[in-house]
């Protein structure tokens, strides 16, 4: 019989299609009228006996050699998807495909390289930044309205972006080095070396440490103050993380000193001073503050932040092993090893161990025992790696979209008043949120 693909013209013989007689062009053969030889090709000529196929013609060669050699077999060069779509309408399955291009094919279909991953992750996140900068864009146009609006708009710009300008970068650095100064002198004031002792035994705080300290308060306080003061929306000034972050580094300094005040007056609220001593190790978090200068911070954050799924799926995974492992271990070791003579325990060792921290603080003694620790630590290696993928392609995602927003926001020059924001492909922003569309409804 003649086969026409888009123009590309074969000759093949019936028995070599009769091999496949599943396929479309095998199943040609059992058409004996015209209406069902027409309902697997597009056009078909009765005196020339040629079969006619609005299909590619650069992807039928494939086809050919399929049904030359009963092996399917997809050069690097092609797009899975089409391909995979093509050999669907010719009714090939694709388990015909060869062992040197299966694993490739399959790979590439599930998850795209790495390289296509970027150029993809890229595409979204310029599309889905491109809320965010209208966001950006709606909190500055509100300073025109407001008294002193541009030079508010120049310091919001200078506080809340660092890299903005020189200003911001000048700023920037100070704040990073306030900050480090402050973690050092916590960590320093803990050595002996460092420590005053007063006459009822009591440590003190070295003066020195405790100048460096206030200073550090005082820088922190007037940069919160400052940017409460030029913000754009005092109402939604601490809904944002980051100032949430600035509000609580300096808190626990203020209550400390309250409480200490309260503790001076009535001595017999004197147990208040462990509380006092409790905040003062939340200095600790003043760390968190380096997240409004680090890209990488802000990425991690938003990472943990949707990727509950999947460190749900890893809670649950740890859970379940543990819960086995230490029954297991508490049945074989009970009356050999006191470490793991009760469940409880059992289930720290278990942790511990799928975990692959291994204190060794608590190990099993028996040859039974010591097979149940091998599984539980190759368990928990494989329950950890699992989910540890999609996690880093999130953060591969996030890390990319906050970089492409930064580089929008510092690309804006408002000058004395408002200009056009910047310029961003529509339709590629239209095709991403259809695409998101699509995807929800074929959840659904």
């Amino acid at each position: 019989i003649s086969i026409n693909v888009g123009g590309f013209k074969k000759k093949m013989r019936s028995n070599t299609l009769l091999r496949f007689p599943e396929t479309r062009l095998g199943k040609l053969l059992s058409c004996h009228s015209k209406e069902s030889i027409l309902e697997l090709c597009d056009d078909y000529d009765d005196t020339k006996n040629e079969f006619y196929f609005d299909r590619n013609p650069e992807l039928f060669p494939y086809v050919l050699h399929f049904y030359n050699t009963g092996k399917l077999h997809v050069m690097g060069e092609l797009c899975v998807f089409s391909f995979s779509q093509e050999i669907e309408y010719w009714g090939i399955n694709e388990f015909f495909i060869d062992s040197c291009c299966s694993y490739s094919y399959h790979g590439r279909k599930m998850e795209p390289d790495q390289e296509k991953w970027e150029e993809q992750s890229d595409q979204e996140s310029t599309t889905s930044s491109f809320d965010e900068i209208l966001a950006f864009y709606n909190d500055a146009s509100k300073f025109d309205k407001q008294p002193f609006g541009n030079i508010r708009r120049q310091l919001w710009l200078a506080l809340d972006n660092p890299g903005y300008s020189v200003l911001s970068r000048i700023f920037s650095v100070l704040s990073i080095v306030v900050v480090l100064g402050s973690i050092v002198t916590m960590c320093l004031n803990s050595l002996p070396d460092f420590q005053i002792v007063d006459s009822n035994g009591n440590s003190e705080e070295d003066p020195r440490f405790e100048i460096v300290e206030h200073f550090g308060i005082a820088w922190f306080t007037f940069e919160l103050v400052a940017r409460f003061a030029v913000a754009p929306d005092f109402l939604k000034f601490f809904k944002h993380a980051l100032n949430l972050i600035d509000l609580m580094s300096i808190l626990p300094f203020y209550i400390t000193l309250i409480v200490n005040l309260v503790v001076e007056s009535s001595p017999t609220l004197a147990n208040l001073g462990r509380v006092a001593q409790v905040l003062r190790l939340m200095r600790i978090f003043r760390i968190l503050k380096l997240a409004r200068h680090s890209t990488g911070l802000r990425s991690l954050g938003a990472t943990l932040k949707y990727s509950y799924r999947e460190v749900g799926l890893l809670l649950l995974y740890l859970s379940v092993g543990i819960s086995i492992f230490s029954v297991v271990a508490y049945t074989i070791e009970k009356e050999e090893n006191e470490g793991l003579a009760t469940i409880p325990a059992c289930w720290w060792w278990a942790t511990v161990s799928m975990t692959t921290v291994g204190y060794g603080d608590v190990v099993p003694g028996t040859t039974a025992g010591k097979l149940t620790a091998s599984a539980c630590i190759l368990a928990g290696i494989l329950v950890v790696v699992l989910p540890i993928t999609l996690i880093f392609n999130k953060f591969s995602h996030f890390y990319r979209r906050q970089k492409q927003l930064e580089s929008a926001m510092r690309s804006c020059d408002f000058g004395d008043g408002m200009k056009e924001v910047p310029s961003v492909n529509l339709r590629d922003y239209y095709a991403y949120k259809v695409k998101s569309l699509m995807a929800s409804l074929t959840n659904m």
